[in-house]
């Protein structure tokens, strides 16, 4: 069964062992047991797994390349073994073992750790434990995880840890943690200082096809294996399952199968997600009240009315081709604007900006009780490691700050300014082609609303039922939006490379700062590419048009768009519906349909093989692999996500709604997708959220700024205007407000270039027509300057953002001084697991000391009795 592997299929490096002999690599036949996840001797565990192609396979002159980028592995102390595939021959897969040694000696080395008593701080239940019982998973298949103290793990002190049983005293996740922390760094290539070395390397330069750690059973069922723990079953029955959509995520499971970074994207997503059901609870209460005060609110009346929207003449919106209209074509619109602009909007609003506040802290909260838990709390300090493309190019030397001595680092304090610099420059360029795609689609409106303004009437004139829907504002506002979506989802594509590369020429020394480096890139990246078009409606559209008779032009040429009379608001929610909706479409598309074809295609294409018996390996590389990115991507999508919810939802109140719907199912998906469709991924620390936590609390403090609804000129018309000294009205009242904020001019004010070449039936011999501004009319002394009117609503927004930046931090104060980050329980745990772990080092040391001292001690006495005697 089993046969030496010839010598030339690893080449041996000479590389430092811990401490441990080389051990041989076996080639064996597969035992026909599908389900095992061991060597042929059924004792030794599998670790991880790499797949390459059959050298004698290739053609004669890409197997000498190969033969020299081989790497080896045994003289790390793992052990091999090497089973050729089932379905295709050219394949063979290398089976990784770390033996006893080589875990605890790579244990210590990265600060794993390691139980050392049960906890025996009692825990109290919550009083509605009976009521959310129901919402957990079953406890008869998923078992509460026992809680341990736990302390760094140290192999002179072995005696001290909590240990049942020696084959599982390493989790199958820690295993390969440490697996893979050896294959990244297993030197394939020197010559001279330069060293070439990592399995991602080799991956990237196609040495190898794959390499990942097994899943323990296929998923949709239970394995045969005795001393298999099915916790992939478990997983997709009790949380990927659609049927649990509405139960709590087993977080400590998935934490002990993908890792603490898998579980703290789950946890975060899932308290994200509870936390939207109040604010969905008031966004929907808000669109209700909206959609039932539509046909009775004040200003919605006054521009349906006949007898006032009816007779209000507007001034053309574009140059020449444009003419009069009247008022009531809008009624329509000006219905749909009050559903998501009313009284109610801005008191969402002001409950959205507290809501973020509240999220944020508890989530702080919740997450030091995650990393107590999960043993993270002093992860950053003790056990990150450099990348291994961090060690493989420190070529110069340096003293470290902190302990004074000699160190290698890959470049000089010039050469990190220049790297830095570059980067930067890079991203401020592509910030840059980003503001000018936002340009070129408002050079796009002004254009096409002119055409549509002269042709788009005409056009669908026999189609009456749409004829009053389909107005030149909406078709512009429609389409820029679909264009939009689609230049924001190219730049995504081609930034992305862009953002890798720089991260990359920037070499940062651990995972966890590459990542927040790569993260604030792509994230100021997105957030320019999503949001531009949405700031450029909600604060710059209708804000710089001039008047009538002296309009703005972009360009020179261009003739600045203006909002409906109701406002753009609108406009603004179409642009955050084409948006979200198709961003969701496309990330379903992109993140769930594409692997699962790409997935039904490789067993379509293997399906000469399907009758036989193929081992568990080989199931798991017929899975898709996990991008290098790995989470990143879920990341960023609920972060776009969430500035969506927060920087604009005084424009679209069903925005938290409609993401609690969306993150639901999110959650599900994402589960059955690394369950099902994706190879097992490395398990990871990580303590928290990283760089996406300050990254949330900059969009919350930007929220506060960005939530300033159209109401805020109502509210200053209905408290100031509509009685003494401005108004005529004996009490405060809405009537007159859209007489109040139209603006008059005289058309004999019209330039050449502006003035319309036609004139409507009905326009007669009116003399004047209306706009949406705040000025004096003609013969006033100030003639078309800004009246009283827009200070007063320029002061009022101003207030408001003021007041309401006020309310959040002074709740953010309140919460930060009455709830602490650290719940006293968790505070509790770590100081007695301090406690123990100093008690447990004064022991060993103490014995250390004494069993020292002994000999001192017998030489001492020997020498008295000696000097007594002689006396």
């Amino acid at each position: 069964m089993y046969e030496i592997m010839e010598e030339e299929e690893f080449e041996f490096e000479s590389v430092k062992a811990p401490d441990v002999a080389c051990c041989f690599s076996l080639q064996a036949e597969f035992n026909n047991n599908p389900d095992s996840l061991f060597f042929n001797d059924g004792i030794k565990q599998i670790d991880f797994v790499l797949v390459y192609e059959d050298e004698d396979k290739k053609e004669l002159d890409k197997k000498k390349i190969f033969q020299r980028r081989k790497a080896s592995l045994m003289k790390m102390g793992m052990e091999l073994e090497v089973t050729r595939s089932v379905v295709d021959e050219k394949l063979l897969f290398v089976k990784v073992h770390m033996p006893w040694d080589v875990l605890c000696t790579y244990a210590e080395v990265l600060h794993i750790k390691m139980p050392i008593k049960r906890n025996d701080i009692s825990t109290t239940s919550s009083p509605f434990s009976c009521l959310t019982k129901h919402f957990y998973p079953s406890v008869h298949l998923i078992a509460k995880e026992t809680e341990f103290f736990t302390a760094p793990f140290e192999k002179n002190r072995l005696e001290y840890f909590f240990m049942e049983d020696q084959d599982n005293f390493f989790t199958p996740s820690t295993r390969s943690r440490m697996a893979y922390h050896l294959l990244s760094r297993a030197p394939y290539e020197v010559r001279g200082p330069a060293i070439k070395l990592g399995i991602t390397k080799l991956l990237d330069g196609g040495v190898y096809k794959a390499a990942y750690p097994l899943h323990d059973v296929s998923g949709v069922q239970p394995s045969k294996e005795e001393k298999c723990p099915n916790v992939r079953y478990l997983l997709f029955n009790e949380w990927a399952h659609p049927k649990n959509f509405y139960k709590m995520q087993p977080l400590d499971l998935i934490r002990k199968y993908y890792g603490e970074k898998v579980g703290i994207y789950f946890a975060w997503l899932g308290f994200y997600t509870a936390m939207l059901a109040l604010a969905a609870i008031v966004g929907l209460g808000c669109f209700i009240y909206g959609y039932k005060t539509q046909d009775t609110s004040t200003w919605s009346k006054e521009v349906c009315d006949p007898l006032i929207g009816g007779q209000t003449v507007m001034c053309p919106q574009c140059d020449g081709e444009c003419t009069y209209w009247r008022l009531n074509n809008t009624c329509d619109s000006s219905k749909k604007l009050c559903i998501f602009d009313n009284f109610g909007t801005l008191v969402f609003a002001v409950f959205m900006a507290i809501w973020v506040t509240l999220f944020l802290e508890f989530w702080k909260r919740y997450q030091a009780e995650l990393e107590y838990d999960w043993d993270t709390v002093e992860f950053l300090e003790q056990e990150e490691q450099p990348r291994p493309e961090y060690e493989a190019k420190c070529n110069y030397d340096r003293v470290n700050p902190i302990t004074q001595e000699k160190e290698k680092v890959p470049y000089t304090a010039f050469g990190r300014c220049m790297r830095v610099s570059l980067g930067i420059g890079t991203v401020l360029f592509w910030i840059m082609l980003i503001l000018a795609s936002v340009v070129a689609i408002i050079v796009y409106r002004l254009a096409v609303f002119f055409s549509f303004s002269k042709q788009l009437r005409a056009d669908i004139k026999e189609l009456e039922p749409f004829k009053e829907y389909v107005t030149p504002q909406m078709a512009t506002s429609v389409t820029a939006s679909i264009i939009s979506f689609v230049i924001i989802m190219v730049l995504n594509l081609l930034y992305e490379k862009v953002a890798i590369w720089i991260t990359d020429f920037e070499l940062p020394r651990t995972k966890t700062e590459y990542e927040n480096s790569l993260t604030l890139k792509m994230f100021l990246f997105q957030f320019v590419n999503y949001y531009s078009s949405c700031f450029y409606i909600a604060f710059v559209k209708g804000k710089v048009v001039g008047y009538p008779g002296k309009p703005v032009y972009l360009l020179g040429e261009y003739r600045n768009e203006e909002c409906d009379p109701g406002g753009c608001l609108i406009e603004l929610t179409t642009q955050l519906t084409v948006i979200m909706g198709g961003k969701a479409i496309w990330n379903n598309i992109q993140e769930v349909l594409m692997p699962w074809v790409k997935n039904l295609i490789f067993h379509y294409c293997t399906r000469v093989g399907s009758e036989k018996v193929t081992p568990r390996w080989e199931q798991d590389y017929a899975l898709q692999p996990i991008g290098k990115l790995g989470l990143f991507y879920e990341y960023l999508e609920m972060v776009i996500q969430f500035g969506f919810v927060t920087l604009f939802v005084a424009s679209f109140p069903l925005a938290p709604f409609l993401a609690l719907i969306n993150n639901i199912f999110e959650i599900r998906v994402d589960a059955w997708k690394i369950t099902t469709q994706f190879r097992h991924m490395v398990p990871e620390k990580a303590q928290d959220i990283g760089a996406w936590q300050p990254i949330l609390q900059g969009v919350a403090i930007l929220a506060v700024a960005t939530n300033v609804s159209d109401m805020i000129p109502r509210l200053v018309y209905y408290w100031s205007f509509s009685v003494y000294p401005y108004g005529d009205h004996a009490n405060y009242t809405m009537e007159g407000y859209i007489n109040n904020t139209l603006s008059v001019f005289d058309i004999k004010d019209f330039s050449d270039k502006s003035r319309p070449l036609q004139t409507p039936y009905w326009f007669e011999n009116s003399t004047t027509c209306r706009y949406r501004d705040f000025r004096y009319p003609p013969g006033h002394p100030r003639q078309y300057e800004y009246s009283i009117y827009y200070w007063h609503v320029i002061a009022a927004k101003m207030a408001f953002i003021i007041v309401v930046e006020h309310i959040v931090y002074f709740t953010k104060f309140v919460l930060s001084y009455m709830i602490p980050d650290v719940p006293t329980a968790v505070r509790d745990k770590i100081k007695r697991e301090k406690y123990l772990t100093h008690v447990m080092l004064h022991e060993v040391n103490l014995k250390l000391v004494t069993k020292n001292l002994k000999p001192v001690w017998k030489a001492l006495l020997r020498r008295n009795n000696f000097a007594y005697h002689e006396c």
